[in-house]
């Protein structure tokens, strides 16, 4: 996968084959010259505290595409002088790893130390993850490994347990500004753009330092008389594609955030990320009926309308398809970012299963089971059932948990929405339960 910085340097192609790369040319030379990173770099981060002390441990860098991660691990190859081999999970076959596990054996028996940079780590199986473990062990290598997944789910606890990960953050507009302006100089002009062109620039790269070089070189090629606007910009550009992977980290990381933001009642925040993954290429459907689960989980029976109308908003969505079936979904987000909240439903079923499983063995008491023969009769089965509907107020106030099992506690309900009525009901039952010995 692309990163910034993440072609090795090369001398000038021979005349008429093009230019070097921008990216290539204002490749760092030392780690105090990449961008954005400095809570890693600083003297007080990880990899600043190890080079400080002189002991380079194996690293994970995790981080989205962009941010550096080949160029800082070849860059601390440099300031420990180790030799940086390089290679990708993505061509990389085991027959490939013997021969470099072999060269840096024989590299080792002539006194120098290898760092071997990995890049797409993640996609090695659990096998070739494994064979990397002796050699890590014995020294041969150092690994460092990148990845723009979670390693904790993609890398085996063996290989986790012998290296850091190291967390890269997405660039800042910032920090993408300080990439533009060093990218001028290697150009020796400026931009031909507004200040908001040159903004709308910058976040058309979205935190990718790579992507933000490729954008600023194309712009710098226009020949064009005056300075571009937005809307000018905008025409001449495609606009990257938003970062979304529909079964990796960021899936999850996104639906969490529209979950999260249901539940704290806001439905301008929920909207977002609702369109972040409609953006991305999210199926709708799997939206939807992520939504109803939100009405059941957070919303329950404060507001019992919210689920019928998530099932409403997935029906809606079936009969009409995209793109207008997309804003059914979006005003079902809104009405659950408003409605009141109550997880006591939810919390309730939860008690029941836990009880449920303490207690599986209790029969229920004999007074409300069926006696459909004699000898079921004669055991005491039914006896003395009071019939609800025959008491005055309907209510008989008998007990219905297994004899023997201390009454518990399962609904609680909330003094919101609709569940305060619910809460006005069920206290007037605890306080005639409690009259008639029930």
């Amino acid at each position: 996968m692309a990163d910034l910085f993440d072609t090795a340097p090369q001398a000038d192609p021979p005349s008429g084959t093009g230019a070097r790369p921008l990216a290539d040319r204002i490749r760092p030379a030392r780690l105090s010259e990449v961008i954005g990173q400095a809570k890693v770099l600083g003297p007080d981060g990880p990899l600043g505290s190890m080079l400080a002390s002189g002991s380079l441990s194996s690293l994970i860098l995790w981080g989205p595409p962009g941010v550096g991660k080949t160029t800082i691990a070849r860059l601390l190859a440099d300031e420990t002088d180790l030799a940086f081999v390089q290679i990708s999970a993505i061509f990389t076959g085991v027959p490939d790893l013997r021969k470099v596990f072999d060269a840096a054996r024989l590299r080792r028996s002539q006194g120098r130390a290898t760092l071997l940079f990995v890049d797409e780590i993640h996609r090695f199986n659990k096998a070739q993850q494994d064979s990397f473990l002796p050699h890590m062990e014995d020294g041969t290598i150092l690994l460092v490994g990148a990845t723009t997944e979670n390693p904790s789910f993609e890398l085996n606890a063996a290989v986790m347990s012998r290296a850091q990960v190291v967390v890269l953050e997405r660039l800042t507009l910032a920090d993408l500004e300080l990439l533009a302006q060093r990218a001028e100089r290697e150009l020796g002009r400026k931009l031909p753009l507004t200040a908001q062109a040159r903004d709308t620039l910058l976040e058309m790269a979205d935190g990718d330092g790579r992507a933000a070089l490729n954008l600023i070189e194309q712009v710098a090629a226009w020949k064009v008389e005056g300075k571009v606007d937005p809307d000018a910009l905008a025409k001449r550009l495609n606009k990257r594609a938003p970062k979304y992977d529909k079964s990796g980290e960021e899936h999850f990381n996104l639906i969490s955030a529209l979950h999260k933001s249901v539940r704290g009642s806001d439905p301008d925040a929920a909207l977002y990320w609702l369109a972040r993954m409609l953006e991305g290429g999210e199926d709708p459907r799997y939206l939807a009926r992520r939504i109803t689960r939100m009405a059941i989980e957070d919303i329950g029976l404060a507001d019992p309308a919210a689920a019928r109308h998530c099932l409403d908003a997935w029906a809606l969505y079936e009969r009409l398809g995209s793109p207008e079936g997309e804003l059914a979904l979006g005003q079902a987000v809104i009405y659950l970012a408003l409605a009141p909240k109550s997880n006591a439903g939810y919390a309730a079923y939860k008690n029941a299963r836990a009880e449920a499983r303490r207690t599986g063995s209790l029969m229920p008491p004999a007074h409300i089971l069926n006696a459909p023969t004699k000898m079921m009769k004669e055991q005491g089965y039914g006896a003395g059932y009071a019939y609800d509907h025959d008491a005055e107020d309907g209510f008989s106030g008998q007990n219905y948990f297994p004899d023997g099992l201390k009454r518990p506690v399962l609904y609680t309900p909330v003094e919101r929405g609709f569940e305060r009525e619910l809460k006005r009901r069920l206290d007037w039952f605890v306080s005639q339960r409690l009259k008639r010995g029930g």
